[in-house]
This record gives structure tokens, C-alpha cells and sequence, in this order.
């Protein structure tokens, strides 16, 4: 047994099969499993995420309508009843602070009056003498220094840049006269939805309403809390399609990994695999080739032990009346006798040549069929070639005696076209060619005939020699049966011829089977090989 590797061949037209870079696994279960499995976990994340960013756009949204609407409310008193327009449109500073105080009431709020140039005239938490609050750092240790580090100038920083913030959106307002609206962070590090609201005059703009609210951070506390749920959900099916991936696919193919092992460390000869035959997914499929795999294995293993011991019997044969005939040689003076001897001699160490020829043939015969790829083969111009051979052995003037190979075909129009090896398929018909001549008569004929059937093509050969006994029809398509002709010169057959055939035609899907001519009478006219192989078409 051999095996070979080699690079992909063509196909049978020719064109290389196409590399496909992606491809949805249509067949494949657990492909579409694990796709799936993973699709879902992302899935769950991705809608959580989109649900909760609408429902926190949603309240934002909401947080600053409802400021809006306040505060244009807001806006249209301090104008009616805190601005003036002659002889030049002012606003009451002292007013819009009493306006500012009666109305805005809300807690969870601040609203701020500024004038044109951005100067602060009132603020809800200074008219309701509300106190700001927050909690205080931790007390220094010894040494440490005022600042607490870096905690101070950071702290600077961050509200200077709210205040800019906050400048930079009141002079928007004035600019534009129209309410800018946002979210920014405040002077205490906190986020607020904001809005600021121009206060005009007939087309001057005094100053500028600017409400703020916080509770954002609220909201998007609540709104990663809210995503909890959905991220813990995603986490439960990551995990679960890992465990199911881990039990369907790893420990699975570690098993049969495992196996696979013993036989390589112990030396077995099949593989005791464990039971995944019900799987109807790629598992399942690996292991029903893996257990088919290892029982053509111990088959061939089993043929190749029987084929040892048929090649040692068959070889011992003439070894040993190679050793007979040199033990006597030695024996004997008479001249006529020793020729005898010698004649033995050449006749066993031909036929001891020929089988080690045929079984070297033989035993190639795997690696070749495996090297050659299949391609397209016409059979009627094989044939026609293969007959056209031996014809051409019979030279004019030869000595009659010798037998004729004919070819008739059925039908030749249609194309006559296998998909297999040409050359082991013609080493087939070669050898059973050579096995009708020896049986055929002298001055007889063997003929070649291609007939069609539906999707087959049949090839038969036949001669008009004894026939074959019908206990032995299927006999001797074994290794090493011979059954001379009358006339044939012993050891002249190495009985392989046949049983080649029959492994060559089976590998390339056909049958081959022997039988009787009959004649009128009902006697045996001859022998018949019926080779049938699929055929195809260009």
C-alpha cells in the first residue's frame, strides 16, 4: 500500500476548480450553529444598546422641550413687564430678578439673566438664596500640600472651561436671536441639559434667559443600568454557545483524536471510535468516514497479509525446483539428462522472473490508479488502438498458427466516453486480451465488441477455446489461479492477469464477470469477459 500526495489536478474539462474565499455553509449544521450562536450574543447587545439610546435621546429630548416651553414663558414676562422701549429699548435689571424669583420655582433648576454683553443680572440660586453644596475632599495629611496634590488646578481648569461654555452659548443667543439649546457640563463638573432664550425688544436683543437642568448623569447612570440586563443576557448565551460548541465540537473530535492516537502508540489495526454515528452534522460525518476509512484500512491490510502469503507459496514453487534441479545436477553425467536439468533450470528461472515482475505490477497498482487523475477517455479509440497492436504483430509470411484480434463496435456514432485512467484501462483489456489467446485454438480469433446500455458501456471479449469450468467463473478473477491450455508450457501464466483486471475495472466504478459461450447443441463454443463501466458524455 502506498499513498501519495500531489497538487490538485484540473478537472476533467480542464479549468481549475474555483478557490471560494467565503460561502454561506448551506450543508454544514454546526457552521450554521456557530454563526448563529455568535450572531445572537451580538444581536442581544446591539439591541439593548439601540433601545436604550432612543429611550435616553427620548427623555434628553424631552428634558429640553419642557425647558424651552418654560423658559419662553419665562422670556415673554421679563419682556412685557421688565423692558422698556423709549426713547431706546432697556431692561430692568431689579424687575427681571422679581420676575425670575416669582416664577421659577423649579429645585432641580437654575436660571440665569444675562444682559447683551454677556454680564450676569440675576441668578435663581442668589434671588432664592439658595446655597450651592458638595462634599468636601478627604482631610490633608501632614505634610501634603494646600492644593491636595493636582486635584486644585484641575479642578480650575475644568471650570473655566464650563464658564466658556457657558459664554460661548449665551452669545450664540445673542447673535442668532433665536433659543440655542444643548447639553454641556456645568461649573461644578456636572452634566445639565441647557437652553438659552434671547429677550428682544421690537428687534434688539437686552439680554438672555438661560435655564439649566441636571439629572443627566442620572439618566445615563440609569441608562447603563437599564443595559445590565441585555449585556448579562449576551454573556449567558456567549457562555452557553461556548459550552455547547466545547461538547459538540472539541470533545468530539478529541475523542476520535484520542483514538486515532492509540492506534499509532499501541499499534492496533482499527480504531476503537466512540459511538457519533446518530450525529447528523460534520461530526457525525467525520466519524462515519473515519470508521469507514479504518475498515477499507484493515481490509487492505487483510489482502495485503493474504497477498504476502500467496507471493511467498507461489514463489517457493519454482525456488524449489530450482533446488531440486541444481541438487541433481551434480548426480548426473548423462548429457541428455543434464540438459533436461538445464532446460528446467531456464524454464523456473523465467517463470521466477515473470512473477516478480506481475507481482511488482501488482502491488503498484494502488499508487498508480491514486497518482493519475481521472480524465476523459474514448474507449472506442482505445480499443481500436489496442487491436490495431496485435494485428500489427502478425506480419505477412508469418508461420500460420497464430490468432487474429477483431473489433466490432455497435454503434460508432455516438461518443464512447468513460471518466477514468487510460492506461490501467487499457492494461485491462490488454490482459484479457492475451488470457483469449492463450486458450484461443490455433489459426483462431479473439474477438473485441462495444456495445451500450442504458448509462453503461459493455465490453466483450471473447474466444473459442475450451471455455471455463462453471465452478471456477468467479475463481479466476483470484490472485494466482492458472488453468493451462493443453499445449501451454507450465509456468507460462503467473495468474495475476485476471485478478488486475478485475481491481482496475472495480476502482473505476464498472464490474467484470466471466462466462460460457454456448453453441446450438448446447456445448461450450468459448469463453466471454463482460466489462461494464459507466459512461459519460462530452
Amino acid at each position: 500500500m502506498a499513498i501519495v500526495t500531489a497538487k490538485p489536478e484540473p478537472n476533467a474539462a480542464g479549468a481549475a476548480e474555483p478557490r471560494r474565499r467565503f460561502a454561506w455553509p448551506r450543508g454544514s449544521r454546526l457552521g450554521r450553529l456557530i454563526i448563529t450562536l455568535n450572531v445572537l450574543a451580538l444581536a442581544i447587545v446591539i439591541v439593548g444598546a439601540l433601545v436604550l439610546n432612543e429611550l435616553r435621546s427620548g427623555l434628553i429630548n424631552a428634558r429640553i422641550d419642557s425647558l424651552t416651553t418654560q423658559g419662553q414663558l419665562i422670556a415673554k414676562v421679563i419682556n412685557e413687564l421688565a423692558t422698556q422701549g423709549d426713547p431706546e429699548p432697556t431692561l430692568d435689571a431689579a424687575a427681571a430678578s422679581q420676575i425670575l424669583q416669582v416664577l421659577f420655582i423649579q429645585h432641580s433648576q437654575r436660571a440665569r439673566l444675562f444682559d447683551a454683553q454677556g454680564k450676569v443680572l440675576a441668578d435663581s440660586f442668589v434671588v432664592a438664596d439658595r446655597v450651592d453644596w458638595k462634599v468636601l475632599p478627604p482631610a490633608r495629611k501632614p505634610g501634603q500640600n494646600n492644593d491636595g496634590g493636582r486635584l486644585a488646578p484641575r479642578e480650575a481648569a475644568k471650570a473655566e472651561k464650563a464658564r466658556a461654555a457657558l459664554v460661548d452659548e449665551v452669545a450664540q443667543a445673542v447673535r442668532s436671536g433665536r433659543a440655542v439649546t444643548g447639553m454641556r457640563v456645568s461649573e461644578d463638573g456636572e452634566r445639565v441639559v441647557s437652553v438659552s432664550i434671547p429677550i428682544q425688544r421690537v428687534q434688539a436683543v437686552l439680554g438672555v434667559l438661560t435655564l439649566e437642568a441636571g439629572g443627566v448623569d442620572e439618566i445615563i447612570s440609569a441608562e447603563r443600568k437599564a443595559l445590565l440586563p441585555f449585556i448579562v443576557v449576551a454573556m449567558i448565551a456567549i457562555v452557553i454557545s461556548s459550552v455547547l460548541l466545547h461538547r459538540l465540537i472539541a470533545v468530539p473530535v478529541l475523542r476520535l483524536a484520542r483514538a486515532a492516537d492509540h492506534v499509532r502508540l499501541q499499534g492496533a489495526r482499527a480504531i476503537s471510535l466512540p459511538d457519533l454515528s446518530e450525529r447528523r452534522d460534520e461530526v457525525g460525518d467525520l466519524s462515519r468516514s473515519l470508521e469507514d476509512m479504518t475498515h477499507s484500512l484493515s481490509e487492505r491490510m487483510d489482502a495485503i497479509e493474504r497477498f504476502a502469503a500467496d507471493v511467498a507459496h507461489e514463489i517457493k514453487n519454482p525456488l524449489t525446483s530450482i533446488r531440486s534441479a541444481i541438487e541433481t545436477l551434480d548426480l548426473v553425467s548423462d548429457p541428455a539428462a543434464r540438459a533436461r536439468l538445464l532446460a528446467i533450470l531456464q524454464n523456473d528461472v523465467n517463470r521466477l522472473d515473470r512473477l516478480v515482475t506481475d507481482i511488482s505490477n501488482a502491488s503498484r497498482l494502488d499508487a498508480e490508479l491514486s497518482r493519475e487523475h481521472p480524465k476523459v477517455v474514448d474507449l472506442s479509440r482505445l480499443l481500436t488502438e489496442i487491436a490495431g497492436l496485435y494485428e500489427a504483430q502478425l506480419r505477412p509470411g508469418e508461420a500460420p498458427g497464430s490468432v487474429r484480434v477483431g473489433l466490432r463496435i455497435a454503434d460508432p456514432s455516438p461518443p464512447s466516453t468513460i471518466l477514468g485512467r487510460e492506461t490501467p484501462i487499457g492494461q485491462v483489456f490488454r490482459n484479457l486480451v492475451d488470457n483469449a489467446r492463450s486458450f484461443s485454438p490455433a489459426d483462431g480469433e479473439v474477438r473485441i465488441q462495444l456495445a451500450r446500455t442504458r448509462g453503461h458501456l459493455l465490453v466483450m471479449v471473447e474466444d473459442d477455446g475450451p471455455g471455463i469450468p462453471p465452478d471456477n467463473l468467479e475463481t479466476i478473477f483470484e490472485r494466482f489461479y492458472t488453468s493451462r491450455p493443453k499445449g501451454r508450457a507450465f509456468g507460462g501464466n503467473s495468474g495475476l492477469g485476471l485478478s488486475i483486471a478485475r481491481q482496475i475495472v472495480e476502482a473505476h466504478g464498472g464490474t467484470i464477470r466471466a462466462e460460457n459461450r454456448m453453441d446450438i447443441a448446447g456445448g461450450i463454443a468459448g469463453a466471454r469477459f463482460v466489462v461494464e463501466l459507466p459512461s459519460v458524455h462530452e
